[in-house]
């Protein structure tokens, strides 16, 4: 698929500081790529630099088409940004708002059609000023799509949204990436980057130090299964059946635990020989790493090596 972000190479350094250390990857066309890490690791140096508001170091970087750093219309016409921290004017109202703004592009959306968009229906005459927390952050994903861009920057994009408001706002970028859109989403929300991203990237000290998507980052589809349940008081550990190349072991009086790289098999001798037996295993649960699982062990081995 065609690129619209290309990054080859691309350094950053302040002084002797270097912020971002020789980074490369592409992002294609209707993709939401996802870029984690800790505070400090350089992913807003990087997004600021694909963004124009920052100088590179070294490196080629394309957005668009275009070198960012020219600063050229053409690119900033395409692109809607949404920040971390944004102050649209306190006494227009949304709509005053999203209609002056619209006007800065050549290809605008409704002020209407936003509102529906973003889940303001309802606050169109409201004061900027008077919108809740969440509402505003739901105003500034307006504000980015009001020229209706093809790349989309999103920067803790659902900061102060409550649940329903955080799904809403996925199902709209998820809309927006089937329209042909794409996303560049930095967050520290590790279920908004499992539910979004197609493909992840996480940066430490300046390195990405892992990129594939969701399931695969870090050796996640191939993690071992643990199986979690707990037993009857009249059941003992070894009343269990043997299970060939687990780790089996008691975490807690009677609370079972379960490591293995058969995982279907495992589970299946298990609720196997419960049934056959009358036994109840409580709260049997099965899974793998989370996502959160492995940026923790990514960063964490990642900044001990640094040290």
């Amino acid at each position: 698929m065609q690129s619209v972000i290309e990054i080859d190479g691309l350094r950053k350094a302040y002084g002797d500081v270097e912020a971002v250390r020789d980074i490369s990857f592409s992002v294609a066309a209707g993709e939401v790529f996802c870029l984690l890490g800790p505070n400090g690791a350089g992913k807003t140096t990087t997004t600021e630099i694909l963004e124009g508001y920052r100088a590179r170091s070294a490196g080629d970087v394309r957005v668009l088409g275009h070198d960012p750093e020219d600063g050229e219309r053409a690119l900033r016409e395409r692109v809607g940004i949404v920040l971390q921290e944004a102050a649209a004017q306190a006494e227009l109202t949304v709509t005053e708002v999203l209609t002056m703004y619209g006007r800065y592009y050549p290809r605008r959306r409704p002020a209407g059609e936003l509102v529906e968009l973003v889940g303001l229906a309802g606050k169109e005459s409201q004061r900027v000023k008077l919108l809740s927390g969440g509402q505003r952050r739901r105003l500034d994903l307006a504000l980015a799509l009001v020229g209706d861009p093809d790349l989309l920057f999103l920067d803790e994009p659902t900061t102060g949204f409550d649940p329903s408001a955080r799904r809403q706002a996925w199902s709209t970028i998820k809309d927006l990436c089937a329209l042909g859109k794409t996303v560049f989403l930095t967050t520290h929300f590790m279920d908004e980057a499992q539910a979004l991203a197609d493909r992840v990237a996480v940066m430490v000290d300046g390195r990405i130090v892992a990129l594939g998507t969701p399931a695969e980052i870090g050796g996640r589809d191939t993690a071992p299964t643990e199986i979690d349940f707990a037993l009857p008081t009249h059941v003992a550990l070894s009343d269990l059946p043997a299970l060939d190349g687990a780790e089996v072991s008691e975490t807690a009086p009677g609370r079972v635990h379960v490591i293995t790289r058969e995982g279907l098999r495992s589970a299946h001798e298990l609720t196997g020989w419960a049934l056959e037996r009358g036994v109840e295993l409580r709260g049997f649960a099965v899974s793998q790493p989370s996502l959160e699982d492995v940026y923790l062990r990514l960063t964490e081995n990642q900044e001990a090596t640094s040290r």
